[in-house]
């Protein structure tokens, strides 16, 4: 194994040009679900085709012939040993809404204290881009690596739907041993985690229309049907007065923990107080029968992620609006089924819509389904070792409330283990204005990278 400094010392050394590299990828605002920036995705795609070029990958970009064209970047590196590791990351990043929220230009990299500010640099940029660091530390110390291959996306924050589409096509370039995944984050006190599951995801857009037009509400109050009140109605019926979710069937194939694996997540979850301190509320949504560290670890959702309609300025504008939309996700556990899991909610929709309105589901993700990884693998044991010479703390196992999709479809088509370690942090403040990333732990994704995959060789 390498000692931890190799890498930080390649990092003092090479400072400069690593943060310049980095800032060049990360001015790209590559939000993948916008169609007027599908060219400033291709140009992320070129960029990290010659950046893995330099470093002796063989590259393509590959983009489906369906859907929304957002490139997939694939690339292979023989290593000098028979195992083979396939790392995923995702150039893709969330919009930058409210813009007049950030400090700085969120397309427009900016280091301030030892952090940089700018959308991705955490999520997913800046841990996709300590790794291949990472790599080329260990090429210029000569330190032996497995053979390397590569699949970066640009559509995981939509639901990946065009690597999930190539992926079964890929199956013989994707074959591997490990999959490497840095797109999570650590436990309490920046200790790190190894992420033993995820939950799955589908979302859809909700729509309830209800007169042709805008209606005065003083001469239409009381009499047409309206549809912000109805959508309020709609989306307090899907849970109970105690948070628990009120769709029939929807929970059918919920797994529970076992007793090992809460003791675990229990472990590595933050106190409820440092909880209400970072985000400013307590923790108290979901099932309140349940504690909080079952709630975000092992039990699905339903959120509403965004309500629109009607009139929303300054002043008063007293109408009946005509249409009233919502953003609505769910995050599922295993063995829950995309489809058989959405169907339950569509019923449920349609069975309690409110009289006089017409509601349509649209934007309809393909979803992905949820999975947790055997505890006691020897895959585990090796990376919490080295996670131990990292942090003399060791490792704690998480099982992530969020998703990264298109993994669990990756493992089954490259037959690799998966193994997630990140180095996210609350304080990063991923999907929201002033996202960052700390140059101690982009360090920290170097290091791991070079470790671990020194350790794979």
């Amino acid at each position: 194994m390498i000692r931890p400094s190799l890498p930080v010392e390649y990092f003092e050394r090479n400072r400069e040009t690593i943060l310049k590299e980095w800032f060049a990828l990360l001015r790209l605002p590559t939000v993948g679900t916008d169609p007027k920036r599908l060219g400033e995705c291709a140009r992320a795609a070129a960029w990290l085709k010659v950046f893995l070029r330099k470093l002796d990958f063989s590259v393509d970009i590959i983009t489906p012939e369906s859907g929304h064209p957002v490139p997939v970047v694939l690339a292979e590196r023989p290593g000098n040993g028979t195992s083979t590791v396939l790392f995923y990351g995702h150039y893709d990043v969330q919009p930058e809404d409210p813009l007049e929220a950030w400090l700085t230009p969120p397309f427009e990299p900016t280091l301030i204290n030892g952090r940089v500010y700018a959308r991705g640099a955490q999520d997913n940029k800046g841990q996709v881009f300590g790794f291949l660091q990472g790599v080329k530390a260990l090429i210029e110390a000569g330190v032996p690596l497995p053979t390397l291959r590569i699949v970066i996306e640009g559509q995981e924050e939509s639901g990946s739907e065009g690597l999930t589409a190539l992926a079964p096509s890929l199956r013989q370039r994707l074959q591997a041993d490990v999959m490497m995944v840095c797109d999570t984050s650590c436990g309490p006190e920046n200790q790190p985690a190894i992420i033993a599951g995820l939950r799955g995801v589908q979302h859809f857009t909700l729509t309830l229309n209800g007169p042709a037009y805008d209606l005065h509400s003083g001469i239409h109050g009381g009499v047409a049907p309206n549809p912000a009140q109805g959508m309020a109605r709609l989306l307090a019926s899907l849970h109970t007065p105690d948070g628990a979710i009120a769709v029939a069937g929807f929970r059918d194939r919920v797994r529970p923990p076992e007793a090992e694996e809460l003791e675990h997540a229990r472990r590595a979850a933050a106190p409820a107080e440092n909880y209400e301190a970072e985000i400013g509320c307590p923790p108290v949504g979901g099932d309140r029968r349940l504690d909080p560290v079952a709630r975000g670890s092992f039990e699905p959702t339903i959120e509403i992620n965004g309500i629109h309609g009607g009139y929303g300025g300054p002043g008063s504008k007293t109408v009946i609006p005509s249409t009233v939309l919502a953003k609505l996700s769910m995050r599922l556990v295993p063995d829950q089924r995309p489809d058989e899991v959405f169907d339950a909610v569509r019923s449920h929709l349609e069975a309690h819509c409110p009289r006089g309105l017409k509601l349509s589901l649209t934007e309809i993700c393909p979803g992905a389904p949820g999975f947790r990884l055997e505890l006691h693998s020897p895959l585990f044991r090796l990376a919490a070792d080295v996670l131990e010479r990292l942090d003399n703390r060791g490792a704690l196992f998480r099982w992530e409330g969020a998703s990264i999709p298109v993994v669990a479809l990756l493992r089954q088509v490259s037959g690799a283990a998966p193994l997630l370690v990140g180095f996210g942090r609350e304080e990063d403040k991923i999907h929201c204005p002033n996202e960052s990333f700390g140059l101690d732990q982009f360090e920290r994704v170097m290091t791991w990278s070079a470790m671990m995959l020194s350790e794979l060789a």
